[in-house]
C-alpha cells in the first residue's frame, strides 16, 4: 500500500487535484487486489490459468479426459455429444469445491472434431444444453444452423516458424481488417487466404500492425464480431485454429504485429451459444436484474467485481496472446465498461470521470488486464475504445493511470464527417481545423483516424462516399474529367494527411477505406435476402489502371512510407507555423518535417512565405499534387528550396496551389 503520496498523474495535471482522493483509491485499490492474488497464486499470470483448468483436456500420462465446468448454482450437469449419442445419462460431471464440477473419461472416449455440450440442470430448473464456457472451438450445423462445441486437439502442434516482438513497433500504423469480407468474391473469406492475399498487399502500403476484428465466435456474422458467444473460440466461419495461427505467423513473416480486437465490455444474449443464466441465474457472470442489461447493444454486462470472472477474462487475455501470439489488443467498448451508465451523459466535469457512476470494479479489472498483458508479451500494444476521454487511461498503473499503450481519438471521424455535412468548403475554418486535431491529452498516446469502420456500414458513409457520393459510379474512369471526383480525391488525400501527421502518435485506417472503396457494407441478413454482395471489398478496383482508385491507395502508401521512415509519429505535438483562415492555408513543422496544406476550394498562392524554425534548403518529399496520386502536377517536386531571411527569421517563399498539401525536408 501507498503512504498516500501525491500520485503522478495528478501532479502532471494540476486540474485534477481534487481528484486525488479517487485517483489514489485505484492505486491502492489494485495493489491491495495484486497482494491478494500473490497471497493465494504465486503471480497474476498464475491466477490467470481458467482455461488451463476448466473445459476439456486430454491428459496424455494418465490416458484420461478431464471436463471441468465452473456453475457454482446448477443442479447437474452432464456431458453429451457425438460421443454418446447426446445421452445425457451417460457422462455425468460431479460437483466440487468453489463451484467447479468434474468428470473423468477414458482416452477412447472421446476424439478430435467430436460435437459436444453440456446438458445443465439449472437453478431455475431449466434443462438446456449449453455450449462449455471455455470451449477453443465452436461450429455451425450448415442445416439447422445450431451451434455446438467441438473437441480440437490440433492447436499444441502448430509449427510456428517466425518470432516477433511486438516492441518493435514504436509507432503503430494500423490497417484495421476483417477476415469475412477480405476478398472480391460473395461469400465469406477465410483465415488462409487474408494470409496469402492481404497481407502482402498491407505490407506494400507500409502497414506495420494489423488490427483483426470478429476473432472471438460470434453467433450473428453482421454484429462484425462484437456480440461474443464463444470467448475462447476463434470463429470457426473463417477456417480452424491452425489456420488463424498460420495468418498471425504470416504477419509476422512481414514484420507485422497482429493485435486482436478482444470484446470484454459485454456478450451476446443468446442462451443456446453464450454465457446467459448458464448455471440458471442471472447473475453468474453478469450483473443480476437489470443491471447486466446492456438497453443499447441488446447483451449483458458483466460483473467485474467478482473474482471468478475477473479470472474468466484474464484467463482469456493470456490464452489469446500465449496460443495464437496476438501481439497485443484493442478494448472494444471501454467507455461502456468505465461507467455504470455505459457512458450515456456529458462529460463536463473531472468528478464523471472519477467519482459520478464509475465502475471501480471495471477500472480494476482493466488494470490487472494491461499487468497481465505486458507481462506476457513484453511490448504489447494495448489500444482503448474510449470516447470519454477519461484522464490516466494511458499512464502507467503506478502514477494512477489503468495500464494502457493507446487510445483511439474517437473525435476525429466525428468531426470531419459533421464538417463535410453541415458546413461549405469556403467556410472550413483552419484554427478550428487544428485546435481539433491537436486537443488530446499530453503523455497518453492518441491513434488517429479519419473515419471508423462504422461509416463503412449500410446507414452510413464513408469519407469518400460523403466526398463524391454516386459520382464514384460513373465517373472514376482517368479519362473521365469529373469536378465532383476531382475535389472529392484532393480532399481525401488532404484529410487523411493532416490527420495523420497532426492527430496522434499512431495512426488507423480500415479496410479498403485508403482507396475510397465506393460501397458500404451490408451483411446477410433477412432484409436483404442474406446476400454477401456488398459483404465484400473490390480489390479489382485498384489494380485496375483505367479507375482513379489507385491514386488514393498510391497516396496512402507514400504518406505511410514517409512516416515510418522519419518516425514523424513518434515525436511531440506539431508546431503551428502558420495559420491564415482567410487564405485557408496551415502550416507545421513536426519531427523537423514541414507541412503545408491550402483547403482553399480555388485561391492558389504564389511566393507565399511560411515561417520556419530553421534556416537552409528544403526539398518537397510528398506532395498531394502529384500525378501520379490523382493531382494536377502543379508542384515541381525537383525543385531546391531556399529560406529567405526575414525581419521575424527564416521563411520559405512557396507556391501554394488550391487544394493541395505538401511536406518539405530541409536538405543541407
Amino acid at each position: 500500500m501507498s503512504e498516500n503520496p501525491v500520485p503522478v498523474l495528478i501532479k502532471n495535471d494540476p486540474w485534477l487535484v481534487d481528484q486525488t482522493d479517487a485517483v489514489r483509491f485505484r492505486i491502492d485499490n489494485y495493489e491491495t487486489h495484486l497482494e491478494d492474488l500473490k497471497s493465494q497464486y504465486s503471480n497474476l499470470y498464475d491466477y490467470a490459468d481458467s482455461h488451463l483448468n476448466l473445459g476439456i483436456h486430454y491428459l496424455p500420462d494418465q490416458e484420461t479426459w478431464i471436463v471441468r465446468e465452473w456453475a457454482p448454482e446448477a443442479k447437474s450437469i452432464s456431458l453429451v455429444g457425438d460421443f454418446n449419442e447426446w445421452d445425457g445419462e451417460d457422462s455425468p460431471l460431479e460437483k466440487g469445491e468453489h463451484g467447479i464440477w468434474e468428470a473423468r473419461l477414458e482416452a477412447d472416449c472421446l476424439k478430435h472434431e467430436d460435437k459436444v455440450k453440456l446438458r445443465i440442470h439449472g437453478a431455475d430448473n431449466s434443462v438446456r444444453d449449453r455450449i462449455p464456457s471455455v470451449i477453443r472451438r465452436a461450429v455451425q450445423d450448415p442445416h439447422t444452423h445450431d451451434y455446438a462445441g467441438q473437441v480440437w486437439s490440433h492447436s499444441e502442434t502448430y509449427p510456428w516458424q517466425h518470432d516477433f516482438d511486438p516492441s518493435s513497433i514504436t509507432t503503430p500504423l494500423i490497417y484495421e481488417a476483417h477476415t469475412g469480407i477480405a476478398g472480391e468474391d460473395p461469400r465469406l473469406h477465410t483465415y488462409l487466404e487474408f494470409a496469402e492475399n492481404i497481407i502482402p498487399y498491407i505490407a506494400s502500403l507500409g502497414y506495420n500492425t494489423i488490427q483483426l476484428m470478429a476473432v472471438q465466435e460470434h453467433p450473428y456474422y453482421g454484429s462484425f464480431g462484437y456480440h461474443v458467444s464463444n470467448f475462447f473460440a476463434p470463429s470457426s466461419r473463417f477456417g480452424t485454429p491452425e489456420d488463424l495461427k498460420h495468418l498471425v505467423d504470416t504477419a509476422h513473416s512481414h514484420g507485422i504485429a497482429v493485435i486482436m480486437d478482444i470484446v470484454h465490455s459485454h456478450a451476446v444474449k443468446n442462451l443456446a451459444e453464450g454465457l446467459n443464466e448458464f448455471d440458471g441465474t442471472d447473475h453468474q457472470y453478469f450483473h443480476g436484474g437489470g443491471k447486466g442489461d446492456h438497453p443499447q447493444w441488446d447483451s449483458k454486462c458483466f460483473d467485474y467485481g467478482k473474482p471468478e470472472v475477473r479470472k474468466f477474462l484474464l484467463s482469456n487475455v493470456r490464452y489469446w496472446l500465449e496460443e495464437f501470439r496476438f501481439d497485443g489488443f484493442r478494448f472494444d467498448g471501454i467507455t461502456s465498461m468505465l461507467y455504470d451508465h455505459h457512458g450515456n451523459i456529458a462529460f463536463n466535469h473531472y468528478d464523471k470521470y472519477f467519482k459520478d457512476g464509475v465502475d471501480n470494479d471495471a477500472i480494476l479489472y482493466l488494470q490487472l488486464a494491461t499487468t497481465l498483458a505486458k507481462q506476457i508479451r513484453p511490448g504489447a500494444i494495448i489500444v482503448a475504445e474510449d470516447m470519454s476521454g477519461m484522464p490516466g487511461l494511458c499512464r502507467p498503473i503506478e502514477e494512477g493511470g489503468i495500464g494502457f499503450t493507446h487510445r483511439l481519438a474517437m473525435g476525429l471521424p466525428d468531426y470531419w464527417i459533421k464538417l463535410l455535412k453541415h458546413k461549405q468548403d469556403e467556410d472550413w475554418n483552419t484554427d478550428e481545423i487544428w485546435g481539433t486535431l491537436t486537443n488530446r491529452r499530453h503523455g497518453e498516446p492518441n491513434i488517429s483516424y479519419t473515419e471508423s469502420h462504422d461509416q463503412a456500414l449500410v446507414g452510413d458513409k464513408t469519407l469518400a462516399f460523403w466526398l463524391m457520393d454516386q459520382d464514384m459510379y460513373w465517373h472514376m474512369a482517368k479519362n473521365d474529367e469529373s469536378l465532383v471526383i476531382d475535389r472529392g480525391i484532393a480532399l481525401h488525400k488532404i484529410i487523411r494527411l493532416l490527420t495523420f501527421a497532426l492527430g496522434g502518435e499512431a495512426y488507423l485506417t480500415f479496410m479498403g477505406n485508403e482507396f475510397g472503396h465506393p460501397e458500404w457494407l451490408d451483411f446477410p441478413r433477412e432484409g436483404n435476402g442474406w446476400s454477401y454482395h456488398y459483404c465484400r471489398r473490390q480489390w479489382s478496383l485498384i489494380e485496375n489502371k483505367e479507375l482513379k482508385y489507385e491514386y488514393l491507395a498510391e497516396f496512402d502508401r507514400q504518406m505511410i512510407t514517409l512516416g515510418k521512415r522519419s518516425d514523424l509519429l513518434n515525436s511531440p505535438q506539431a508546431h503551428q507555423l502558420w495559420s491564415h483562415n482567410g487564405d485557408k492555408i496551415i502550416a507545421f513543422e513536426r519531427r523537423h518535417l514541414i507541412t503545408v496544406v491550402n483547403i482553399h476550394p480555388t485561391q492558389s498562392f504564389t511566393d507565399y512565405h511560411i515561417p520556419v524554425k530553421e534556416a537552409g534548403s528544403y526539398k518537397i518529399i510528398l506532395d498531394s499534387d502529384a500525378p501520379e496520386t490523382g493531382g494536377h502536377n502543379r508542384i515541381d517536386a525537383s525543385v531546391d528550396y531556399q529560406t529567405k531571411e526575414t525581419e521575424h527569421g527564416p521563411a520559405l517563399s512557396l507556391y501554394i496551389p488550391s487544394r493541395t498539401a505538401f511536406i518539405l525536408e530541409r536538405v543541407d
